[in-house]
This record gives C-alpha cells, structure tokens and sequence, in this order.
C-alpha cells in the first residue's frame, strides 16, 4: 500500500470540497486516514487459505454453523461502510476449521472495497475450497451508509444475501436445517 500516495490524495480531495488541509483539525487528517486504510483494506489481494488451513480432526459430518459474526466492509462504490453480520454453515469431511479462524475468513474477505455480494460468496467458496466440505451456505445481513446518508437515505434498511456450494445446494433439509440453527 502506497501511504503518501494516499496522503497527497486525501490533502487534494480536502482541497477540492472547499477545506483547508492546513486546519488545524485537518493537520493530520492524510496520515490517519493512510494509516486507517492500511487496517480496513488488509483483505486485498489475500485468500483465507492462511486461516482455514489449522484444522482439527473429527469422525462426524454434522453441520457447523457460526451466526452473528459481526463485520465492517467498504462499498466499492462509494467507499462508504456497510456493515452487519455474516452467519454461516459448513458440512465437514473428516476435518473442522478452529472457530476463530472462520471469524478471520469473515474478516479478511470484508477488509477490502466490496460489494455484499461478493463478499457472500467469496467466503462460501473459500470454506468450501479450503475445507474441503460437502457444502457451504452464507448469509449477509448489512446496512449500507450509501444508502442511509446519500442517494435514497433510507436508513435502517437491510439487505440480505445468502451463497450456497455442494450439498446445501442439492438437499433442501440440509439448507433448511442450517437456516433454523442460523435463526433465519
């Protein structure tokens, strides 16, 4: 990441709607905002494979679900937040992810300019590519400020995706098994 590219940015668009980047306020604003996209755009150009690679060994195949995985994104068209909660569900082969590690899969593929959709299916593939399981579904419940403070300003509306892979796909039990113990 190129911090005082982002920072000659950051002083031109002040400049641009009007303000002074010599404010004091202002001062500096370029390196917070250089620093803070460094944290919120970690995810670009990386896999989950780092995370979803410790595994544990297990004899069953039930579903796994993790629900209510808080997450913060960045729109990639207006580069302003969404944010909300991914849940999601797995059937395993032998072999589960540490749970910390899926909330890291959520987190990795949400660092980064996104769309929701995408982000839903992104992590359905990479735990079912890196996990090896018969199936994935994830669902995306998110508010988007892009729609709160500009254009329709309609806060508090959600908008909710869902990305399925293998048997969720093929068995509607299944599906509908891992929707109840998502709550949805």
């Amino acid at each position: 990441m190129d911090k005082e590219k982002i920072e000659k940015a950051v002083k031109m668009i002040l400049e641009a709607v009007g303000e002074d980047p010599n404010r004091e306020g202002l001062l500096e604003t370029p390196q917070r905002i250089a620093r803070m996209y460094e944290e919120i755009f970690y995810g670009i150009g990386r896999d989950a494979s780092e995370h979803l690679s410790k595994t544990f060994t297990i004899e069953n195949s039930d579903i796994v679900v993790e629900k209510d995985i808080p997450f913060y994104s960045m729109c990639e068209h207006h580069l302003l937040p969404f944010y909300g909660k991914v849940h999601l569900a797995y059937l395993p082969v032998n072999k589960v992810a540490g749970l910390s590690k899926l909330v890291r899969t959520v987190d990795l593929y949400s660092r980064k300019p996104q769309l929701q959709e995408r982000l839903t299916e992104e992590i359905a593939n990479a735990l079912k590519d890196f996990l090896d399981c018969e199936g994935s579904l994830v669902v995306v419940e998110a508010e988007h400020l892009c729609m709160n403070m500009r254009g329709i300003k309609r806060p508090g509306a959600k908008t909710v995706t869902m990305h399925m892979t293998g048997k969720f796909l093929e068995d509607e039990k299944i599906k509908q098994d891992a929707l109840r113990l998502m709550g949805i």
